[in-house]
């Protein structure tokens, strides 16, 4: 994916700087990315928005999985912070991941998007990565309990803003030196898996007495 982030950048460059012009996209490996990653993250929507509605019709419904008092689904859906917009965080995952895959099947079948579309959905995975961020310390920290379904949105919109950001900076969408497209056209891996890294690292010293008892 590199190669052909690479081979892409200076037709990238130019449209960017243009601003007119379609950009293209960063091949086949890209395109699947944001497929997989929106499919993994409606995937978690949906069986939160099942489980939190069927948790709405009965009080007792006890989510599959709810495993233990960390790995507790159904602490998740009854707190406050799980409707922060009014309705079901996970109806907006619904479809916001949705759009997400319909561009990468976009991009599969040969589309080719504008500057301002790649600058507006890497402004939409940033707020995504940012609510993320906020409901991790919420979950950790004041909720007291982790949601496996939410874990899996987390790591998609991580992976999904990273990939995003190294895409949009190697075809020049975004204006960086030189040295930052090049990193980032070689190790676009590196950002999410070090980002998820530190998640796992905050999850696993929050209950570390849980986890090695």
């Amino acid at each position: 994916m590199a190669t052909t982030l690479a081979e892409n950048t200076s037709a990238g460059e130019r449209t960017a700087d243009s601003g007119s012009g379609p950009v293209p996209g960063s091949g086949r490996a890209f395109a699947l990315l944001l497929v997989l990653t929106g499919a993994a993250g409606v995937l978690a929507s949906w069986v939160i928005t099942i489980d939190k509605f069927t948790l709405l019709e009965d009080p007792d419904f006890i989510p599959g999985c709810s495993l233990n008092p960390v790995v507790s689904c159904g602490n998740i859906m009854k707190s406050a912070q799980a409707s922060v917009f009014g309705f079901p965080n996970p109806m907006l995952g619904l479809a916001a991941y949705a759009g997400v895959v319909c561009i990468g099947a976009g991009l599969l079948a040969g589309a080719r998007y504008r500057r301002w579309f790649w600058l507006g959905l890497n402004a939409g995975a940033l707020f995504g990565v940012g609510f993320c961020a906020w409901l991790q310390y919420q979950s950790l920290y004041n909720i007291n309990s982790l949601c496996l379904w939410c874990c899996l949105a987390w790591v998609a919109t991580i992976t999904l803003f990273w990939y995003v950001t190294a895409h949009n900076v190697r075809t020049g969408v975004i204006p960086a030196p030189d040295a930052v497209r090049g990193f980032l056209g070689e190790f676009p891996w590196m950002a999410p898996v070090l980002h998820v890294g530190i998640i796992g690292m905050l999850i696993l010293t929050r209950w570390w007495d849980f986890w090695t008892s």
